[in-house]
């Protein structure tokens, strides 16, 4: 097997922190407050003289952006990165574009890499849109032969053919990135690093920057990608990594990654029974949603096409006369699937007794994949501002069955909805008859 074209061994990343004291905040005498700078400007000549980082602030603190990270990445890999806010994905891409050093462990790269990290990085404002692709071009590495021959792919991705001799400081924001991401996404290294590109621009050109990320993806290049946006994880990775906290976390699949990710950062929820949790106890509230069986019993494991009856439990100081209960479906991507309601009409509202209460919504075949998925409640009352609702209150797992008889029972979080269906293939006659149709609608067409 050929050698990796990325090999991160134990990476670490460490910044030193500053905070004010606790003793700023109250009096202090002024020899306190010389005594304490004379060893603020001690420390920070001693930092300088070593030519260790200055930090201001009377404590320092170490932090870790990233601690003994590890992992292989192989020519032609798509690797998706994900994490929260924090969790040290932008460290790691700069570290791996050279842009910044580790504090401990080593990363060896075979190839030439090109990173996406900020774009617009290097247009000047005074530049026209054509100076600035061959400055910005240049700055990010590609050869004034690259540039010229990749010019007009790049300004008919970026749709400013008619202001390409305007200075950029005149273009609007949209425009200023799309041009910016229209040079950056024609670069051709072997390894290209991309951190959070796709949230830029109209739905429009977000989706064209999806279409070109796949499009590179394909050509067989080495692409680390970082992502909010799931989905774009999941159509164009193959495999993933799981940061948090500066730690590994999960090494996998694009979709395991993502979905121990979104996992996580809900509340899971493996039992039969989602507690709700209400701030303000003398409104309408939710109390809890439970999971039963057509029975009425507990059902901890439903699986695809299960008979799912899901008892929402609620509680109203008074009597409502106009009102509605929803239940909420969606994936862990916050996409809803599917909305219950009571009242869909408006016109038909029901009447919320005074004390606890519930109503069941039953679903005879639950058309959902083998995979997590969040659920959610809450309780409407029409011009009234009592509105309590969690559309992403927890999370609960669907189990495979194997629908078809077929042998296999397939995990398809990817997706979500598990439709009824059938197949049926034509029999010889039918595409004797197919050919012969054909050959009508030829001659009709001469």
């Amino acid at each position: 097997m050929s050698k990796p074209i990325i090999t991160v061994e134990n990476l670490s990343k460490s910044y030193l922190v500053g905070h004010e004291s606790a003793q700023r905040e109250r009096y202090t005498a002024l020899r306190d407050v010389i005594s304490r700078e004379a060893r603020n400007f001690a420390r920070k000549t001693a930092d300088l003289l070593h030519g260790r980082q200055i930090v201001e602030g009377d404590e320092v603190e170490q932090f870790w952006a990233l601690k003994n990270v590890s992992f292989e990445v192989r020519a032609g890999e798509v690797l998706g990165i994900v994490g929260g806010n924090g969790a040290g994905k932008s460290t790691l891409l700069k570290i791996l574009s050279r842009i910044t050093e580790p504090s401990e462990g080593r990363v060896t790269i075979r190839g030439h890499v090109a990173s996406l990290l900020e774009i617009g990085t290097g247009f000047h404002p005074e530049l026209t849109g054509r100076e600035n692709i061959f400055l910005n071009g240049t700055i990010l590495g590609m050869t004034r032969a690259e540039i010229r021959r990749n010019f007009d792919r790049m300004v008919a991705f970026a749709e400013v053919e008619r202001f390409l001799d305007t200075p950029v400081k005149r273009y609007s924001s949209g425009m200023y990135v799309r041009l910016a991401f229209a040079v950056a996404a024609h670069l051709e290294p072997e390894i290209l690093i991309v951190d959070e590109v796709l949230a830029v621009g109209d739905a429009e050109f977000q989706k064209k920057c999806l279409g070109k990320m796949s499009e590179v993806a394909g050509e067989g290049r080495t692409v680390l990608f970082v992502s909010h946006n799931m989905e774009a994880i999941r159509r164009i990775c193959t495999t993933g990594i799981f940061l948090s906290v500066g730690r590994v976390e999960l090494r996998a699949s694009a979709d395991q990654c993502v979905e121990g990710y979104l996992s996580k950062s809900l509340h899971r929820q493996r039992t039969h029974s989602v507690q709700f949790f209400s701030k303000d106890q003398n409104t309408p509230h939710i109390l809890r949603i439970e999971i039963l069986d057509e029975a009425g019993n507990p059902l901890p494991q439903p699986r695809t096409w299960d008979y799912v009856k899901f008892r929402i439990f609620f509680y109203s100081p008074m009597r409502i006369k106009s009102g509605s209960v929803v239940l909420y479906i969606s994936t862990l991507g916050d996409s809803i699937l599917t909305l219950c309601s009571t009242a869909p009409d408006s016109a038909c509202p029901i009447t919320i007794e005074p004390g606890d209460s519930f109503v069941d919504c039953d679903f005879p075949r639950l058309m959902l994949s083998a995979g997590s998925f969040v659920i959610g409640a809450g309780l409407a009352i029409p011009n009234v501002e009592w509105l309590y609702h969690q559309p992403h209150a927890a999370t609960f797992d669907v189990y495979a069955r194997d629908t078809f008889n077929s042998g296999l029972a397939p995990a398809s979080a990817r997706y979500p909805v598990a439709m009824e269906h059938f197949w049926h293939m034509p029999k010889p006659g039918e595409l004797s008859n197919l050919s012969a149709r054909r050959d009508v609608l030829q001659l009709r067409a001469e």
